[in-house]
């Protein structure tokens, strides 16, 4: 179905690709993974046609439809959201646009409008409405959205709508740039679910382990200019990559044993006459000697030792009767809640539910309108969002920063956890005041963990990381020693950390005495997506 040969791409002054070769087959299931910055997206656009290699060629089967989701949603324009999640081609669009004029002008006997419709009939047009309301529920939309002109919702809810407009395709290769960014916990089920039964070829940029677990039959890693491919899911692929690592390092040292004993002979003997043949034997026999070189390690997680934060009391923080609205909106009315020492919560339910303006609550970000809010006289709370840059000197360069929170700090140290959240090199000496908002948001995120509270509040903090970066975080809060309440989209991040649930929808808090899987046992969702539609 696709096919990529002898492909090399320069981008920004920097070599991308150099002669990297890749196949896709028909239904194959491929996540495409390497750090940022690797070239992941730039390749997409490659096999898009919406970016030009230096060399090599890229080709498509002719028959083979290609459906594309980015990571940015355009503009929605008027329509609505069931018009963005079935106006799947140009053609369609063009044919709703034609129909709807004539429907609001009352010309439904024009030639035009009969023809408009032939062709929406010719388009399976009518029964792809059915279908695109069924992707639009099991995103979670509900049935009154609809119709509602998309302008009105947040991007992340557009995303949804254009998430649903390539499932409606059904294209024959599926492309997907982190496609589970916008999604609730309860939309990424079903949406996984929904690609396991997926009849076309998917290649996938992820940062979910547990999503592309589910999904993925192969890895495609870029490595050293090279797409390097691995059979299996990305599990299989960290173990695979270890061993071919050791085989490659084996072989290497045993060449470089080989090289020195030939060496060796050769300068012992290269003045004894009698020897000679024998040396100038080894000597052709190093001239013709393949060289390998020494394999670089695969990137590693970062190992750092968390301080300990100060013991803080039993009961870390309380909300009693606690009552908040937005405006006419009511989130909660009269909410009790506890939060105890050493409790590791995640907050999970439907966007909009009310999850981050919980937690919000919580850090004392946003004002009650009743009840009480009771913080413990030990606690000592840290709130993560995304948005809350405001916390950084500007003036500081982030390696200043990091050094200046963490008291006692070896640079040698402080340069390290940067580097595994994806600062490296020069990047530390860049000012704060010049990063985008994800570089803001990571160098947040390292702030609490060289100075950590014994209440950390953490609004998506898996968020512009990488795997390696995930995994440098789960593996630092495990050694945390406060409480833990987080939101986050990512299971593989939750089954890690998480001890105890509280489902949040319309203001509702039910809690759950355990993580993500009992979660998904005990509230009957995985008996309620085995209706869920299919491919």
């Amino acid at each position: 179905m696709l096919t990529i040969r002898k492909l090399t791409m320069a981008y920004g002054g920097r070599t991308l690709f150099e002669e990297a070769d890749l196949t896709i087959n028909w239904g194959e299931r491929v996540a495409l993974v390497g750090p940022n910055g690797a070239g992941k997206s730039t390749l997409f656009q490659i096999v898009l046609g919406n970016e030009v290699a230096s060399a090599g060629r890229v080709e498509r089967d002719e028959h083979a439809h290609v459906g594309y989701l980015s990571q940015e949603a355009g503009d929605p324009g008027e329509d609505t959201v069931l018009q963005i999640a079935t106006a799947i081609t140009p053609e369609m669009r063009e044919v709703q646009r034609v129909m709807r004029e004539h429907e609001a002008a009352g010309t439904l006997d024009s030639g035009e409008y009969a023809e408009a419709q032939d062709k929406f009939t010719l388009m399976n047009g009518f029964q792809l409405e059915p279908k695109g309301r069924k992707i639009l529920a099991g995103l979670g939309f509900r049935q009154e959205d609809f119709d509602r002109p998309a302008s009105e919702m947040s991007g992340g809810w557009v995303m949804r709508a254009h998430l649903a407009q390539i499932l409606c395709l059904e294209p024959d290769l599926l492309m997907l740039d982190e496609p589970t960014n916008h999604l609730d916990l309860l939309a990424l089920l079903w949406f996984q679910r929904y690609l396991s039964t997926y009849p076309g070829a998917i290649l996938m940029i992820s940062h979910d382990r547990d999503f592309m677990d589910a999904i993925v039959e192969a890895v495609v890693e870029i490595d050293g200019q090279k797409l390097i491919a691995y059979r299996g899911d990305y599990t299989n692929y960290l173990e695979e990559r270890e061993t071919r690592h050791e085989q490659k390092l084996s072989a290497w040292r045993n060449q470089k044993k080989e090289i020195d004993r030939i060496q060796e002979f050769i300068d012992r003997f290269r003045s004894v006459s009698s020897k000679a043949s024998q040396v100038q034997s080894r000597v052709k026999q190093l001239e013709k000697m393949k060289t390998l070189e020494k394999p670089r390690a695969p990137r590693k997680v970062f190992k750092f030792h968390f301080p300990k934060p100060p013991r803080s009391n039993q009961k870390v923080i309380e909300l009693e009767g606690v009552s908040q609205a937005y405006g006419e909106m009511r989130i909660y009315e009269r909410l009790d809640l506890v939060v105890e020492r050493g409790d590791r919560i995640v907050l999970v339910g439907p966007n909009g539910g009310g999850k981050s303006t919980l937690l919000k609550i919580l850090a004392g970000v946003v004002p009650i309108d009743g009840g009480e809010l009771t913080v413990g006289y030990a606690t000592r709370l840290g709130y993560y969002s995304q948005h809350r840059s405001e916390l950084l000197d500007k003036s500081k360069t982030v390696l200043e920063e990091v050094c200046t929170t963490g008291a006692g700090m070896r640079e040698e140290d402080a340069r390290g956890l940067l580097g595994s959240f994806l600062f490296r090199r020069d990047d530390v000496h860049k000012k704060v005041k010049v990063l985008s908002g994800g570089e803001k948001s990571r160098l947040n995120l390292v702030k609490f963990l060289v100075d950590p509270p014994n209440l950390l509040l953490m609004d998506e903090p898996t968020t512009h990381l990488d795997l390696l970066s995930v995994e440098a975080l789960i593996q630092a809060l495990k050694q945390f020693e406060g409480s833990l309440v987080f939101i986050s989209h990512d299971a593989h991040f939750i089954r890690k950390l998480a001890e105890a649930t509280w489902h949040i929808s319309d203001g509702e808090v039910t809690k759950y005495s355990g993580g993500y899987d009992y979660y998904l046992e005990k509230s009957g969702l995985l008996d309620d997506e085995k209706g869920a539609v299919t491919a």
